[in-house]
C-alpha cells in the first residue's frame, strides 16, 4: 500500500465539517465548543466537544465516510488536561517561530 506522503498528494476529506457536525450533533444535542479536523490514527477525523446538559462529549467522525468513529463523555479534569496540552503546544510553537533576540 502506497502512503498519502509517498503520492505527494494531500488526503482530502470526502465530507464536509457541517455534514460531520450533523452527524456529531444527532448523537448529542448541545453546543459545539471546539471543532477541528485531524489526523489521528493514520486517518482525518472531525473532533467535536459538543456542551451538553450532563457535561461534554467528544464524538469523532470520519472525514471519509462520515461515520462515527469515537463518541466519549469528557470529565471537568479531562477537559482542563485537553486544554492545558493544546495551550503548552501553542506556546512551543511561538518559542520557535519566534528567533532569540540578542542579549
Amino acid at each position: 500500500a502506497l502512503s498519502f506522503a509517498a503520492t505527494g498528494k494531500k488526503e482530502q476529506p470526502k465530507i464536509t465539517m457541517e455534514q460531520a457536525k450533523a452527524t456529531a450533533l444527532a448523537r448529542h444535542q448541545g453546543t459545539i465548543k471546539d471543532a477541528e479536523l485531524e489526523r489521528e490514527h493514520g486517518r482525518l477525523i472531525y473532533s467535536f466537544d459538543i456542551q451538553t446538559p450532563d457535561g461534554i462529549h467528544e464524538v469523532q467522525v470520519d472525514a471519509m465516510n462520515g461515520k462515527v468513529v469515537e463518541d466519549t463523555k469528557e470529565s471537568a479534569a479531562d477537559e482542563a488536561k485537553e486544554a492545558a496540552k493544546e495551550q503548552k503546544e501553542k506556546h512551543k510553537q511561538n518559542k520557535t517561530d519566534t528567533p532569540a533576540s540578542p542579549k
